[in-house]
């Protein structure tokens, strides 16, 4: 092959939750697609981030925290896990430092192995205290590198690395383009990011966004309605907050992202709405997105 030749491929952000993957797809494409927070299982769905270069370009699939749960809403996330492992060309194994490899881990990596797919195993949050004296590299790790997502240490390495593992190819999406999923996709995960920095401890792990109205008509204005989905009437008070405090709070926070995303003003309406049972529906969890 030759070294002038372009490559393009597909290269899966795996891991356990909170291990970084999200904010990793954020700092590697320097956009914001994936949404962050602190709380566990925060990504949902697979996110194809694409970065074009004049060498190559890389499409970075962002997934959830691969775990052990019967749950369906749970099973349908670590689906996801398993379809952008066996389609990748490469695989992203994240490691947060500070809490080490874990038999997840070697879980996903002998499960990668067996099928063929090169694994470069990433120790992240190397930013964090005492997370350059950790153990590294595993000894299960063929390829290791560290690397901190928020001041970009070892990005450059961690890019040329999957460049070089990467099939010939001409590019697989327009240059352009940075993602696969629609803008009102984007826009529901920007709201419910705000809603994980508002709430905090207080929010449903079942909450969830719609999009229900998205209108482009004006040239100087886009609105924007959604719903922030709960499962039961006691959740509802939460996410309103009292005097409709915490939902005005979250919708200024979104608001903000969302003028960002689409580069203009943004008029955004939030409504709270009671829907028992959508996180165990399988048609409604498609319905969201979250497939």
């Amino acid at each position: 092959m030759s070294p002038q030749a372009h490559r393009a491929g597909f290269a899966a952000i795996l891991g356990p939750p909170n291990s970084g993957k999200s904010t990793l797809l954020n700092r590697l494409l320097g956009e914001k697609l994936a949404i962050v927070s602190r709380k566990p299982q925060t990504t949902r769905s697979r996110i194809l981030g694409i970065l074009s270069r004049d060498d190559a370009q890389l499409l970075f699939l962002d997934t959830p925290g691969f775990h052990a749960s019967p749950k369906a809403f749970n099973e349908t996330l670590n689906d996801q896990v398993v379809e952008a492992a066996q389609g990748c060309d490469v695989a992203l194994l994240l490691v947060d430092l500070c809490s080490g490899w874990s038999e997840g881990h070697a879980d996903l990596k002998s499960r990668l192995s067996s099928a063929g797919k090169p694994v470069i195993v990433v120790g992240s949050k190397l930013d964090l205290p005492g997370a350059k004296d950790a153990s590294w590299p595993p000894p299960q790790a063929d390829r290791a590198l560290r690397v901190s997502a928020l001041t970009g240490e070892g990005l450059p390495k961690l890019l040329s690395t999957v460049v070089e593992l990467l099939p010939e190819s001409p590019p697989l999406y327009p240059r352009d383009e940075i993602s696969d999923r629609p803008l009102r996709f984007l826009v529901a995960e920007l709201v419910r990011e705000a809603a994980f920095e508002v709430l905090s401890q207080e929010l449903p792990y079942s909450l969830a966004v719609e999009v229900v109205d998205f209108d482009e008509s004006r040239p100087d204005l886009t609105r924007i309605r959604a719903e922030l989905l709960v499962e039961r009437n006691s959740q509802k008070p939460i996410v309103v907050g009292r005097g409709g405090t915490s939902i005005r709070k979250i919708g200024t926070r979104a608001r903000r992202e969302i003028e960002r995303l689409v580069d203009g003003r943004v008029h955004l309406e939030l409504w709270v709405k009671v829907e028992p049972r959508w996180s165990r529906s399988a048609a409604r969890i498609r319905g969201l997105g979250y497939n």
